[in-house]
C-alpha cells in the first residue's frame, strides 16, 4: 500500500468552500463526461454518522475505459468503471473507491481518501493522527498556481497566476502567495492506494497516485477560477445546480440521474477540530 498526504491551499475560507466544493465537483464531472464515459451518479442522499453527525452520501461510477494507459487497457475489458463512495461531513469527508468489475480474472484494488479542511496555510502537522497506524508517509504540498498540470488540461482562464476575481477581488496569485494571502484555507488529503498484485503493485500504485495528484491540482485550480460563478450561492441553490448538472451528465453518458435528497438538518457548521471526486 502506498500512502501520501496532499496539502492544497486556496485563497478561500472553509465556509465559502462548503458551496464551492459542491459546485466545482458537479461542473468538473460534467466537463469530463462524454457518450459512454464520465461520472455516473448512482446515489445522492442524506447520511447520519454516530461520530461525525449529519452529512451527505454519494455513490458514483467513474467510467474510465478510454482513459487508461495502454498497458492497463491490455488487461481490462472494453467497459470499465470504478465505484466511488463518499461521505461528506463537511469539513471532514471520506472517499472510498473500489474495483467494481465482476470479472474473475481481474484483481481488486482500493483507494481510500480522508479529507479535512482548515482555515490555515497547510501548517497543521499530523492532522489525521496517523503515525501509529501508517508510520511515515510522504507529505506533498500542491501549489495551485505554480505546480505544473498536464498540458491537455491547461486553460489560461483557469490559471491562478492570471485570474482575478471580480466578486472577491482575489488573485492573481504571485510567487510565495501561500505565506501572505488572506483569507487562506487548506485541503488536507490522506490518500491510501492498494493494489496487492505481484509484479504490478508498485507500478499501479504510483500511477494511481499520479492521476490523483493531477485531479486534485486541477480541481482546486478550478474551484478558485470559478469562484465568481458560485460565490453568493446558497446551499439550496448549489444543490439545485448539482441536481440539474447530474441529470445533464448522466444523459450525456446515457443514463438517468437519481433524485438528490438533502437532509433538513443540513450539514454541520465548519469547525477547525474536525471528503470530492476531487476536490
Amino acid at each position: 500500500m502506498l500512502v501520501k498526504e496532499y496539502r492544497i491551499c486556496m485563497p478561500l475560507t472553509t465556509e465559502e468552500y462548503r458551496v464551492g466544493q459542491l459546485y466545482t465537483i458537479s461542473k468538473h464531472s460534467h466537463q469530463e463526461s462524454e457518450k459512454g464515459e464520465g461520472v455516473e451518479v448512482v446515489k445522492n442522499e442524506p447520511h447520519e454518522d454516530p461520530v461525525h453527525g449529519p452529512g451527505q452520501f454519494t455513490e458514483k461510477r467513474v467510467h474510465l475505459s478510454s482513459k487508461l494507459p495502454s498497458w492497463a487497457r491490455a488487461v481490462t475489458p472494453r467497459i470499465f468503471y470504478i465505484t466511488e463512495k463518499a461521505w461528506n461531513y463537511y469539513p471532514y469527508t471520506i472517499t472510498a473507491d473500489s474495483h467494481s468489475l465482476q470479472c474473475s480474472f481481474l484483481p481488486k484494488f482500493s483507494i481510500y481518501i480522508e479529507t479535512k479542511y482548515e482555515d490555515n496555510c497547510g501548517d497543521s502537522e499530523n492532522i489525521f493522527h496517523s503515525d501509529k497506524i501508517l508510520g511515515d508517509h510522504e507529505v506533498s504540498f500542491l501549489d495551485i498556481a505554480f505546480d505544473e498540470i498536464p498540458e491537455r488540461y491547461y486553460r489560461s482562464l483557469e490559471d491562478p497566476r492570471f485570474f482575478s476575481s471580480a466578486k472577491t477581488g482575489r488573485g492573481p496569485l504571485r510567487e510565495g502567495w501561500r505565506q501572505h494571502t488572506k483569507p487562506i484555507m487548506c485541503s488536507y488529503k490522506l490518500v491510501s492506494v492498494k493494489f496487492e498484485v505481484w509484479g504490478l503493485q508498485t507500478r499501479v500504485e504510483q500511477f494511481v497516485h499520479k492521476v490523483i495528484r493531477d485531479i486534485l491540482l486541477i480541481g482546486h485550480r478550478q474551484a478558485f477560477a470559478w469562484v465568481d460563478e458560485w460565490c453568493g450561492m446558497t446551499m439550496e441553490e448549489v444543490r439545485r445546480y448539482e441536481q440539474e448538472t447530474q441529470e445533464a451528465t448522466n444523459e450525456l453518458i446515457g443514463l438517468v440521474a437519481p433524485a438528490i435528497s438533502v437532509s433538513e438538518v443540513g450539514q454541520p457548521t465548519a469547525t477547525h477540530s474536525a471528503p470530492a471526486s476531487a476536490p
